[in-house]
């Protein structure tokens, strides 16, 4: 890539920056965030005490979180809630929704102490069938599931209390909040988060292997639909739905327009200093291979119609997207302060190694 289109980069990346500065908002709120040192939960945290809001935040107090003014409250959502115990919030943001057993107990303790509950939930709370190689040759040219599709719902026999799947979870930590909360709460429903920060590695994958170069294994059609969100843009819209007291169903996915696994690729490329070059290696071959989307290759699932959903009422809403190009190069950087250990013990993409013996295996049946 050359200087003139690292610059152009850089310099994007900076304005973008800029255009996305936090004002200080029109109303203080007092802010209880539930979680607040994982993923998603720093850059929320200093985002909101950005724009003047009174933040606190519980957890186990396993991990600092260094953000001047923040208030942190230990407990823990399985047994102990003294901490929150008498106190009152304007907005309460549950970003750890994890178990729908949680919810009960915190929606159940402040309903009457919050005005306002978001729950982030996710996409996966759909009752839409589609992982797995057996729909490949659906490209799902168009989102086919809104905020208003079939969710899943608890198996016959299934009794309160029990353990349940994740999506399932998910679906049933939405009723909860709503219950709790009538018209006082908003459900927000992300895709694959991504971003600077993001231990899992299932996009950091691809800004680390594109900026090592050479001969890149990329998987399948190059136009399966596919959907990914920056933390920061997720987390700095929950913020500002807080502030407008917005409540409804939300999915929070992105971007605003339809990403291909080629464009992504494309735009994550353009973002990196090496030379590399994509091999496009077809479905039925890497499912021989035993090639698991998502896992080995990560951020596909090829024909699933959940890399496509429809975003329109977040748009509606004031949802924004930084450009691809802007994450992956952020999240390279991240990345490349990451201990050494982990970086070389990542949690999802195929190792170097297996990836060029795919590669030569696929040039031997198409010599």
């Amino acid at each position: 890539m050359s200087n003139t289109r690292r610059d152009f980069i850089k310099l994007a990346s900076i304005a973008a920056a800029g255009l996305s500065l936090p004002v200080r908002a029109q109303t203080p709120l007092r802010i209880l965030i539930l979680g607040g040192t994982g993923f998603i939960g720093p850059h929320m945290v200093r985002y909101a005490v950005s724009r003047g809001h009174e933040v606190s935040i519980f957890t186990r107090g396993n991990r600092e979180l260094d953000v001047p003014g923040v208030e942190q409250l230990v407990g823990d959502r399985n047994s102990n809630h003294e901490a929150l115990m008498g106190r009152t919030w304007d907005v309460v943001l549950d970003n750890n929704a994890q178990d729908y057993r949680w919810v009960q107990t915190s929606t159940e303790l402040l309903k009457d102490a919050a005005e306002h509950y978001i729950v982030v939930s996710s996409i996966s709370a759909y009752a839409a069938e589609g992982f797995g190689y057996e729909n490949w040759q659906r490209l799902v040219f168009e989102p086919i599931i809104a905020e208003d599709y079939q969710r899943l719902r608890p198996p016959e026999g299934w009794n309160d209390g029990d353990d349940a799947p994740y999506g399932l979870m998910k679906a049933l930590c939405e009723d909860i909040a709503h219950a709790a909360f009538p018209n006082r709460c908003a459900v927000v429903r992300p895709g694959l988060i991504v971003g600077p920060g993001d231990p899992t590695d299932r996009f950091t994958y691809w800004p680390v292997r594109l900026d090592e170069g050479g001969e890149v294994l990329a998987p399948g059609n190059p136009n399966h639909a596919n959907q990914i969100i920056d933390q920061r843009d997720l987390t700095e819209w929950i913020v500002r739905l807080a502030e407008g007291r917005v409540s409804g169903d939300f999915n929070a996915t992105g971007p605003d327009y339809r990403l291909t696994m080629s464009t992504m690729l494309a735009a994550i490329g353009s973002a990196v200093e090496s030379d590399y070059v994509l091999t496009w290696i077809a479905e039925g071959f890497l499912e021989e291979q035993n090639v698991a989307p998502w896992s080995d290759m990560p951020t596909w699932i090829p024909g699933d119609p959940l890399s496509y959903v429809s975003v329109e009422r977040a748009l509606n809403a004031g949802i924004t997207f930084r450009s691809i190009e802007q994450t992956a190069q952020d999240t390279l950087q991240w990345d490349k302060s990451r201990p050494a250990e982990e970086r070389a013990n990542r949690s999802a993409g195929l190792s170097r190694e297996r990836e060029r013996e795919i590669i030569a295996a696929w040039k031997s049946r198409h010599a």
